[in-house]
């Protein structure tokens, strides 16, 4: 089943995990273990929207510090 965010009244919010991975969540339910609230709520597409223009490098947190390290290393060593 499909719904049409044109029918979707639910209100969400914005949540982000330890890796600085985005979701909407319903705005009354708990969120899931793990996920925290950014402070934005509202209609999904806004929800979305918020989303589109915070989260613009979808590399996990962990895979961004790795390959921030390989490069730095990288640098030190063509010195």
């Amino acid at each position: 089943m499909t719904t049409d965010a044109t029918s979707d009244h639910t209100l969400y919010k914005v949540v982000v995990n330890h890796e600085e991975q985005f979701s909407v969540w319903p705005l009354g339910k708990e969120n899931a273990p793990g996920w925290s609230d950014v402070g934005v709520s509202g209609p999904k597409a806004e929800c979305l929207a918020h989303i589109g223009r915070v989260w613009t490098d979808m590399r996990p947190l962990s895979l961004r510090r790795r390959m921030a390290e390989q490069e730095s290393r990288a640098e030190g060593s063509a010195r």
